[in-house]
């Protein structure tokens, strides 16, 4: 229904409306999902080790998106002399995951199912945590699509096999996914500081294909030098820890590591693996809102994900 003066529908400004993510449509049932991306909310942070509160970030990033859904266009950058995510990219969000408070097993379960119904669909996963331990069950749920490498952007190498039997936790799952057969290695930037990973999980990681790489020396690489380090022709699963980037720049998460990459490193880095890789699927995860008062980390998380899926489709739609 137009409204007063209006003469082709609704102006639907950020503001306005109901919070999915970029105000895309929502779509309830997971068996009719028909677009390019799919984003599922995982709310849910029982594998945290101190301080909670991502169960809240699929909320706030959702919100933080809204930021960005002004342009009916899409988004003209003058920098790369293009338009990304026009109209042809069909992106919905299909809600959240059921979770289950204090019942890991079935949470995962619930996430996993709505990341096969999303690759069931043909569509891109884009899956918003929660802490971390919600990438085990996407991890899982790619277990019919091929061989998969993932890109971890992160403060902490989260390979820990069992602590006090903890296998499911958020510092268990680059260890749970390099254990897969169809997972063929593992590319980890940012690690630094003291980390929640003991020698032996390091030695274990390295033996097991994983590519270590601190702040400091993704910085001493340079870009070309990083982006050659990821298997030429590997399909890519992208997993960011909001805690990869620096807390000056997102205060809002659980366990903050000073010294993380600035917005445009993570950023070129996303985009030379979007030009040289097919991006099969993306998880975000660990943004805890109620830590930062100004929403910052949200809306960093936001703006990320969204011109990480405009670099992918520019790039899909170049090969095309």
């Amino acid at each position: 229904m137009s409204g007063h003066g209006y003469e082709k529908g609704r102006l639907n400004l950020p503001f306005v409306g109901i919070s999915t993510f970029g105000k895309r449509p929502y779509v309830a049932d997971w068996g009719a999902i028909d677009a390019d991306v799919a984003v599922l909310g995982a709310p849910f942070d029982f594998g945290t080790q101190f301080r909670a509160g991502a169960r809240f970030g699929p909320r706030a990033v959702r919100e933080a998106s809204t930021l960005f859904s002004f342009g009916h266009a899409g988004a003209y950058d003058h920098e790369d002399d293009c338009t990304y995510l026009g109209s042809e990219v069909r992106i919905v969000d299909i809600g959240d995951a059921d979770i289950v408070h204090t019942d890991t097993e079935t949470s995962h379960a619930n996430i996993e199912a709505g990341v096969r119904a999303i690759l069931r669909a043909g569509a891109l996963p884009v899956v918003i945590g929660g802490d971390h331990s919600v990438n085990i069950p996407c991890i899982r749920a790619f277990d019919d699509q091929g061989p998969i490498h993932i890109l971890q952007i992160d403060a902490h190498l989260d390979f820990v096999d069992v602590r006090h039997g903890v296998r499911h936790g958020h510092g268990n799952p680059m260890r749970r996914a390099a254990e897969k057969e169809y997972v063929t290695g593992i590319t980890a930037l940012g690690i630094r500081n003291v980390s929640s990973t003991a020698k032996d999980g390091y030695d274990a990681a390295r033996a097991m294909g994983d590519d270590i790489l601190s702040v400091r020396q993704v910085r001493k690489l340079g870009l070309e030098g990083v982006l050659a380090r990821i298997p030429k022709g590997a399909r890519i699963y992208v997993t960011i820890d909001i805690d990869g980037f620096c807390p000056s720049i997102a205060p809002g998460t659980g366990t903050p590591s000073h010294g993380g990459f600035l917005y445009y490193e993570v950023l070129e880095i996303l985009q030379g693996v979007a030009r040289g890789h097919e991006i099969v699927g993306i998880d975000l995860v660990e943004v805890a809102p109620d830590y930062d008062p100004t929403q910052s980390t949200a809306i960093l998380a936001a703006q990320v994900l969204l011109n990480f899926l405009g670099f992918i489709f520019h790039e899909r739609a170049k090969r095309a």
